[in-house]
Formats: C-alpha cells, sequence, structure tokens
C-alpha cells in the first residue's frame, strides 16, 4: 500500500514531517516546494509545473496540493493508495474546507477516487503547536480511519484541538461540518483593506466540527464532494 503525503505550507514545513512519523508503511512525500496556505482548489493549466525529484520517496512540485495530487495521480505515484494531507498548523474546520490547500489536495485525490485524510492542528490564540503530542494523537487517528476507508466520493477531514500540556488526550468525535460563515473584519489604511478577522470569535453550532474542536476534543468529519 502506498500512501502521498502532502499538503500547503510546503515539502520542508514541520507538519508534513510529523506525519511522515506518524505513518508506518510505504510513502511518499509528493508536495508544495513553498508555502500554498489558503491558495484553495487552485490548479495550474497554462504553465510548467516544475518537479525536483529529492530522491525515491521525496518530490518538490512548483505547484499547488491539487496539484501535486494530480502529477502523484498520473506520473509520479500512479499505483498510489491513500493521500494523507498535513499536518496544518491551524484549524481547517466548517467553511475553511474550502479555503484550504490541505483540504483542496484531498479533495482533489477524492475526484480521482483515492480515499484520503486531512489533518489540522488547531492553534488557540496563535500558540506555538506541540508536533510531539501531535503525531501521537494522528497515529491513532489515522490508524483508527484507515481501516475504514471513506466511502467514494467522501473524505475525513480531522481537526485536533488545543488542549494544555497536563490535560488528558482528546476523545476521538464523528461530527458534521459546520457552515456558519468566518468573521469578516477588516482594517482599512487609506486605500488598502487588511483582514483581521479573529478566528476563535466564528460563530458554530452545537455538535459541528468547530464546536467539538473548541470543546477539546478531535473533530472527525466526513465530506461529500
Amino acid at each position: 500500500m502506498k500512501i502521498v503525503l502532502t499538503n500547503d505550507d510546503g515539502i520542508d514545513a514541520p507538519g508534513i514531517r510529523a506525519l511522515g512519523k506518524a505513518i508506518s508503511g510505504d510513502k511518499i512525500l509528493i508536495a508544495p516546494n513553498k508555502e500554498y496556505s489558503q491558495c484553495g482548489h487552485q490548479v495550474t493549466t497554462h504553465q510548467g509545473i516544475h518537479v525536483e525529484k529529492r530522491s525515491e520517496i521525496e518530490y518538490a512540485i512548483g505547484g499547488t496540493p491539487a496539484d501535486c495530487i494530480r502529477l502523484a495521480v498520473s506520473h509520479l505515484c500512479p499505483d498510489l493508495s491513500w493521500v494523507i494531507s498535513g499536518i496544518n498548523p491551524g484549524g481547517n474546520m466548517g467553511v475553511d474546507v474550502y479555503i484550504s490547500g490541505t483540504v483542496a489536495a484531498v479533495r482533489e485525490a477524492t475526484i480521482q477516487g483515492i480515499p484520503a485524510i486531512a489533518l489540522s492542528q488547531y492553534r488557540k490564540g496563535g500558540k506555538p503547536v506541540n508536533w510531539k503530542t501531535t503525531t501521537r494523537w494522528a497515529s491513532l487517528v489515522l490508524e483508527e480511519l484507515m481501516k475504514h476507508p471513506p466511502q467514494r466520493g467522501c473524505f475525513w477531514n480531522v481537526n485536533f484541538p488545543y488542549l494544555e500540556p497536563e490535560e488528558p488526550d482528546p476523545e476521538i468525535v464523528f461530527c458534521k461540518l459546520g457552515t456558519q460563515s468566518l468573521p469578516i473584519n477588516y482594517r482599512q489604511e487609506g486605500d488598502y483593506f487588511y483582514y483581521h478577522g479573529n478566528y476563535s470569535d466564528r460563530t458554530y453550532e452545537q455538535g459541528t466540527d468547530v464546536e467539538v474542536c473548541f470543546r477539546g476534543k478531535i473533530a472527525v468529519t466526513l465530506i461529500k464532494l
């Protein structure tokens, strides 16, 4: 079983390295050569995409996360069995899934008929990620989810909560996707508008992935195309 690992933070980001540690087995990194955070499902069709083969199991792609999966399926790893994207340093829950490059990678995999999982670590107040803890949680969640591939046309989206170091490991909760808008706030300086919405101020409904993650649980959501 070949597993393709990707992200939207770049192939050298700590999150994808943590993801590699969380997964045992035959894996290959096919990820952007630079950060593409919040690029959504952007694809490259009108210019060349540079591919740097760093080793037999590592490719740095001059394109978006969705480009990475298209190249993986068509040329670099056509016999892949899974696509795992992340671990993103920041939440990708609710309507974030339409903005996130992390999630776009697994959406593209799903379009191509490949089972896929996106993983993100919510950062409360922008606090740094404890990659050791997140890696342990990712290993446990992936072991469980990969026993149960999503039905065709669907993918798994996982968000880890922020917890203090002394708190016990969180419960895994299967929940629905939130649909409430992110805060839309801008600061104006002359002719320029700068976004400064507070992520933690977003509204949410009970039982959604946003509520579950903010409550300190691991939110696992099955998302349909």
